[in-house]
């Protein structure tokens, strides 16, 4: 660890502002200020508009967009609104910008010096890939507020959103390698358990990400039954077409879906903490599996008073943490129990 240590820090800093930047965008989402930066610039939006003037012909260009046009034309929406939305979008990417600086300029520093061996440097050009293309999927998603429908598509933002936690996981991982690299047996039926569960945390913050790009929470504020004597509320069959797309687009089909997991994601927890009393674990397995029943249970209590009160902004932003250190728990575990 000790020939690695400025690597393994570089890395984890990156962690770091990959968790802040997915803060700043949940404030971003949850003051519904993503649409307020109607083009992307790589050099001249790096900062804000410096005058008046460049604020009125900001807010300008905002106008000829849906969101304004739409919503908040009703509003008596002022310039000193805009700028309220427009700072959190702006910050939002300005932290995107950070982060490949924070990236880029140390990986050829180290390159030079090298200071990274053959296998990590591989894992950085991922990691590098994985950067640009969460950048294209940032616009991607914008891009499709900015047409006819003055919200961004539910499935753009979770592929953003989810995606941000990917790379976090991995850059996590590719850190651990190095700070962990004594090797040993995996124990391979916690290994196992401990995957599907990762599988389906994932698939949780994927519906995280359709919850709140839909608004789901908004509705069904009842708990355990989505409403006052029903498990299952009817409307989860009938808003769409088909059963897939009530599951995949309708508000209650995806809220049912979103409940449902986290239930699984618990039982999968659960299941795999006492499975591990049956083998002969270490101290870092089990610092890594106490944080995840601990960490699991948070959440859990999070997700449902989010939706009983409604998703207030501190709720939500605090759940979407949570989920976060969640996943830095699932990582650490699943890596101490393979290597």
């Amino acid at each position: 660890m000790k020939n690695n240590k400025s690597v393994i820090i570089w890395l984890l800093s990156g962690c770091f502002l990959v968790f802040v930047m997915v803060v700043v965008g949940g404030i971003t989402r949850l003051t519904n200020s993503g649409l307020s930066m109607t083009d992307w610039h790589l050099v001249t939006d790096t900062f804000p508009p410096l005058t008046e003037a460049k604020w009125q012909e900001a807010f300008d260009r905002y106008k000829q967009f849906p969101e304004y046009q739409k919503i908040n034309i009703h509003n008596d929406f002022t310039l000193s609104d805009y700028k309220f939305i427009y700072f959190w979008e702006w910050f939002h990417r300005f932290i995107g910008r950070i982060i490949g600086l924070a990236f880029i300029v140390p990986f050829f520093y180290f390159l030079l010096k090298k200071k990274i061996d053959r296998a990590t440097l591989n894992k950085c050009f991922v990691l590098l890939g994985m950067g640009a293309l969460q950048g294209f999927f940032g616009w991607f998603m914008v891009k499709s507020g900015l047409v006819d429908n003055p919200d961004v598509s539910h499935f753009r933002l979770s592929l953003h959103l989810t995606f941000a936690f990917v790379t976090f996981a991995y850059t996590l991982w590719v850190a651990l390698d190095l700070i962990y690299q004594d090797k040993k047996n995996a124990i391979i039926p916690l290994r196992k358990i401990a995957r599907y569960a990762l599988a389906f945390l994932l698939l949780q913050i994927i519906y995280g990400g359709f919850v709140a790009g839909l608004n789901a929470g908004l509705i069904h504020n009842h708990w355990p039954l989505m409403s006052d004597g029903q498990l299952i509320h009817d409307s989860v069959f009938i808003e769409q077409k088909t059963l897939l797309l009530n599951l995949t687009e309708g508000k209650s089909g995806v809220q049912l879906v979103h409940r449902t997991l986290a239930y699984v994601v618990v039982g999968l927890i659960l299941f795999l903490y006492f499975k591990s009393k049956k083998y002969s674990i270490d101290t870092q397995q089990q610092k890594g599996l106490n944080a995840l029943v601990i960490i699991v249970f948070l959440q859990f209590t999070l997700g449902v008073f989010t939706l009983l009160y409604s998703v207030p902004l501190w709720l939500g932003l605090t759940h979407q943490i949570v989920a976060f250190f969640l996943l830095t728990a699932m990582t650490y575990t699943l890596h101490r129990l393979s290597k």
